[in-house]
Parts: structure tokens; sequence; C-alpha cells
């Protein structure tokens, strides 16, 4: 589907070529168990070492602090609960946690709370951000671990991950960060960010769908969810993905060292997608556009419910959402949007768009033309 135009970056991304390339001969010809003592095994071995080496010089870690998975969700998931449930044995039994934060932190916030966890909600402002106030009003000696994403998915909004850290370190507790939508765009410092847990995705930035990371700070005590073999230095059973680990490691090499360019030219197309609207009335902005990625605009066009937007969009090739791609299925309104004090009429006239490396000028021209024409025509209605 070449002739698709794609807007939609923040739900997944292509796999880049160069990435393929990286990843193929582990398919077919060094396809051989990492943990096998055989030639075969040690040269997987081998690449995976390799891997581990490139992500964790590339966010400032030691390589023997990071952990490969299955993505994000489960790098989500791990952090939490077993960040939580080592926690517990000091008599840590809360959970400080931001009220926009993805679903797979919210369902592991939820599963916790079933174990007896006290979860107490960190409020946002209209423009999505949170406040460092309310942190420090909610962290207390008996708080376990504080989650806090470092960019929200549905608006692009970056968090205060540094100040929210030292925060929780000050009170003894942990500090974990989603970091899926960050990675793409942001370089990452697990040092400098002062974080204990952190979390992304290899899907966002062009690499294989299926693949992520968890860093673990040295010293952190966690508890393994995954059990089985002795792999991820006894945390995380399962046979190593060696070509997926392989992909995410060099496509996070190649956005790290493409992101200041990159960056560049998706803050020119948002700015002129937005120019080519500024003629249609009725359109807000959802989220703080001065602490917002260049890559994500969250849109309200009043009068127009986002499924028929979406759906006349799609018939015309263009692809974009409504927000998260994990609950697009859903009919109810973003908990995100509503967070931030949207009401449900407000948040169901609301699209995510997020524009990509490979996204053109001349693309984000038409889908602004094709935009303006369908609200025009669905507004008549």
């Amino acid at each position: 589907m070449s002739d698709v135009i794609y807007l939609d970056h923040a739900a997944t991304t292509p796999l880049d070529k160069r990435v393929f390339e990286k990843m193929r001969p582990y398919f077919c010809e060094c396809y051989g168990n990492a943990d096998s003592p055989h030639a075969l095994g040690r040269k997987a071995q081998a690449a995976v070492d390799a891997a581990r080496d490139c992500v964790a010089e590339l966010i400032g870690a030691k390589s023997n602090e990071i952990y490969f998975t299955s993505g994000g969700t489960e790098s989500d998931n791990w952090a939490i609960i077993g960040g939580a449930r080592a926690k517990r044995v000091e008599g840590r039994t809360q959970i400080v946690v931001s009220t926009i934060e993805h679903h797979a932190v919210l369902s592991a916030v939820e599963r916790l709370e079933k174990e007896g966890f006290e979860i107490v909600w960190l409020p946002v402002d209209e423009g999505g951000m949170v406040a460092l106030q309310s942190i420090q009003d909610a962290v207390s000696d008996k708080t376990a671990i504080v989650c806090l994403m470092a960019v929200n998915n549905e608006t692009g909004v970056k968090q205060p991950v540094e100040q929210a850290a030292s925060i929780a370190k000050e009170r003894g507790a942990l500090f974990f960060t989603d970091a899926v939508q960050a990675a793409p765009y942001m370089p990452i410092d697990v040092k400098a960010w002062g974080v204990d847990l952190l979390s992304f995705s290899s899907h966002k930035f062009y690499g294989p769908k299926g693949c992520g990371v968890l860093y673990i700070r040295s010293g952190v005590k966690m508890e393994k969810l995954v059990g089985g073999g002795e792999q991820e230095r006894g945390m995380r059973g399962g046979t190593t993905n060696v070509p997926f680990v392989v992909g995410l490691a060099e496509a996070y090499r190649l956005i790290r060292a493409e992101m200041q360019e990159n960056n560049a030219k998706l803050q020119s197309l948002a700015e002129t997608f937005m120019q080519e609207l500024a003629p249609l009335d009725g359109i807000m902005r959802n989220g703080d556009k001065a602490n917002a990625l260049p890559s994500v605009l969250n849109l309200r066009f009043s009068g127009v419910e986002n499924t028929s937007l979406l759906y006349n969009m799609d018939l015309q090739g263009v692809a974009f959402a409504a927000g998260s791609a994990c609950a697009s299925a859903s009919v109810k309104p973003s908990h995100v949007l509503t967070a931030m004090g949207l009401n449900e009429t407000q948040a169901k006239e609301s699209v995510r768009l997020s524009f990509g490396k490979d996204n053109t000028l001349e693309e984000v021209t038409r889908v602004a033309a094709l935009l303006t024409d369908t609200l025009r025509r669905l507004r008549k209605k």
C-alpha cells in the first residue's frame, strides 16, 4: 500500500531497510541459539552482546543494566510489578502514577492494586503536564515506585522526568519512566535523568516489532516475571530473539545518529501542516505546544466525530489515529484527554497525527487539503 500517506508513527513505524539488512543474516545463516556452546551459538551470542553494548553506550548505562524483552508492554509490566513487589519487603505498599500513562502501565498498576497496593494518582493540567508539587505531595516513605512517562503517546507532551526522579530518590522510592515515545526524538541519558528503571520499544524507531528494552539500574532489586531458562542473566526466561535484538540496536543507533536532522524535518512538516489548516475554523490543539515533540499533533475539530473523520480520510488513502493504537477499538473517550479537562464530546472530536522521517512536504500539504475538504463536507451534514 505504497500509495497510502502514513501519519501514525506514534503507533508504529516501518522497518528501516538498513535495519532489515543488518537482521537478515541472523534468520537464515547465523541462526544458532545464543545459549548453545557450539560455533553458531557463540556467534549468535556475540551479536547479542554487541547489541547490548551498543544500547548501553547510547543511553549512558552499563551493559549489564540492559535487558531485552518482547516490547514496551512487557518492559512496563516488569518494571512496575517486579519493582513494586521487590520493594514491598521494605513495607512500601504505595504506587504513585500519572493519570496519562499508557495502558500497559495502567494495567500493571491495576494488577498491583488487586494485590493490596495503594494507588495515588498524579493529575495533569490542561496542557497535559504533571506538576512537580503534586509529585512532592504524593510521594512518601510508603511509596514503592513512582511512574511517570517521559513523553505522552497521545499528545507528545514531555514530562519533568529528571525532577520527578530526584523527588522519588529523596524519599527512597524507585522511579520508572516509560520512554517508548521519547526514544526516537530525545537523547536518553539514564544517569542524567536519574532513573532506576526505563523502557523503550524497537518498533517506534524503525526497528522490528516485538522487541524492547528495560534498563534496570545496578543495585535495584527486581522480581522476575518470566520464568524458564537463565537468559538475560537469569532474570527473564526464553530463547533470545537474536535477529530482533540485532535490529533493535541498529535501529536505535541510526535514530540517535540522525536525530537532530530528523527532528528539524519533523518540526518543518508540523509547521507547514498547521499553516495549511489555518483558514479553517474550529481547530484546537490539545497539549502544551511549547513542551511537545515536533512529531505529534493532537487536534480537535469541533463538530466532527473522530471516527467519522478517520473513516473518510482512510478512504482517501490517509492513515492517522484517534489516539493510542492500543485503545483504538474502545468506544470510550481518551483517558489522556479527559484527564486534561476535555469533556467526552471534545475528546471524541480529537485525532492524533504523528509524522515520520520519511514523510514529505508534498504529503502533508496534500493531507491538509484533503482534511480541509473532508471537514467542510462533514460539517454540512
